[in-house]
């Protein structure tokens, strides 16, 4: 990821990501203030944003992205072998977290974005698992049956949503752009719940 912002021009740094109304630095800037971020800024910005975590989220990642670009990626760096484990989420979920932005950010800028199966199984178990507090609600999965087309995983019983890993991973976190890489007849039901 670090490699990935290094590579990018001050345009690019300012394309609109997939992820809400952040550009691509911001949602750098995300990624750096989740390993980053002393645990008194955090409860400031807690505190400051009525104690919503996405709110608090939201203001780390935004003050965070006003770095310069080779900060954050040198941040990233200095970050990448801590033994830092999230509470709840755990490993799983900073692996999907790097994964999904990753995606929010290479997407728009049309730069290659494959991923390995492995590590896409991993994230699909965890937001399916119970476990992914704040990366989906439950109600979006409710009545689906999740069917990924390159590897063997699927999940749930209901109307099915089949597709690539990568692209179900991205719907069940509510990236809607990819809904025309996936298929079935929960799609429709999967897109109504994607605000």
């Amino acid at each position: 990821m670090a490699d990935l912002i290094d590579s990018l021009s001050p345009a690019q740094l300012a394309t609109p990501s997939l992820c809400g109304a952040w550009t691509v630095q911001q949602v750098a800037g995300h990624l750096v203030a989740a390993v980053g971020t002393p645990p008194g800024a955090m409860l400031s910005a807690m505190v400051r944003s009525g104690f919503r975590l996405h709110r608090a989220n939201a203001r780390l990642a935004v003050t965070t992205a006003a770095q310069p670009a080779a900060a954050l990626a040198d941040a990233l760096r200095r970050h990448a072998t801590a033994g830092f484990r999230p509470p709840i989420v755990g490993y799983p979920g900073q692996l999907t977290d790097l994964q999904v932005h990753g995606q929010d950010m290479r997407r728009p800028l049309g730069l290659p974005h494959g991923l390995g199966l492995d590590h896409l199984r991993m994230s699909l178990d965890f937001l399916t698992g119970g476990r992914a507090v704040g990366f989906t609600p439950r109600r979006r999965l409710a009545g689906l049956r999740l069917e990924a087309t390159d590897l063997d995983w699927a999940y749930g019983a209901g109307a099915v949503v089949s597709g690539p890993a990568e692209a179900l991973m991205m719907a069940v976190t509510g990236r809607g752009s990819v809904l025309g890489e996936i298929d079935g007849p929960g799609v429709r039901v999967l897109a109504a719940r994607i605000p």
